[in-house]
């Protein structure tokens, strides 16, 4: 399937004459797979966390946020994909739009594909992700290490969880945390400050 039709769902919700959310220019695809976290203050005030796989954005919303402690386990609902270009998406989506609300670039960078079969080798990440499990390092500003994402419940819910060891921090309160790529909230964002 390319990347029209993943993105089908995507361009269906949105009014581009109204939403300053990308509507579709190509987005080089670059040498490492990247990520981004949003925060969306919506109906609900959430996580978007994104994975490149191939020329789209896979996307779930995660209500608490990621986190760096790997005994928080979080739910990670899916959303449809995005553009790549979404990846820079910082602003306010009209009120009465499909995820209207306020968006800031929380975190964002690249990441390695570690997923294995039984015997160590290496697996194409979008097949394990179509499988349920896939595990991957993130280098971003302020996510970094081993993480993974486990589907449970069928489509309808996976879980976010950082492999390994050691102690790290929750995530940040949404209302006080700062775009990488502004250096602003979500209330001055709101603002238009």
């Amino acid at each position: 399937m390319g990347e029209r039709e993943r993105l089908n769902e995507y361009r269906r919700k949105r009014d581009f004459r109204r939403t300053g959310e990308p509507e579709g220019r190509p987005a080089a695809a670059g040498d490492e797979p990247r990520f981004v976290v949003q925060i969306h203050d919506a109906s609900t005030l959430h996580f978007d966390f994104r994975l490149q796989v191939g020329d789209v954005l896979k996307s779930w919303s995660v209500p608490k946020g990621p986190s760096a402690r790997p005994a928080d386990k979080r739910l990670a609902v899916p959303t449809e994909d995005h553009l790549l270009e979404y990846e820079e998406f910082e602003g306010v989506i009209p009120k009465g739009e499909y995820g209207g609300g306020t968006v800031i670039v929380w975190d964002r960078g690249t990441y390695e594909p570690l997923s294995h079969d039984a015997k160590g080798r290496p697996v194409d990440f979008g097949e394990a992700l179509e499988r349920g499990h896939v595990s991957f390092r993130l280098h971003g500003t302020k996510l970094r290490g081993t993480y993974a994402l486990t589907r449970f419940r069928g489509e309808e819910a996976w879980l976010l969880v950082k492999s390994g060891g050691g102690r790290g921090h929750g995530a940040p309160d949404p209302r006080r945390a700062r775009s990488v790529t502004s250096g602003r909230t979500l209330a001055q964002v709101a603002a238009g400050e």
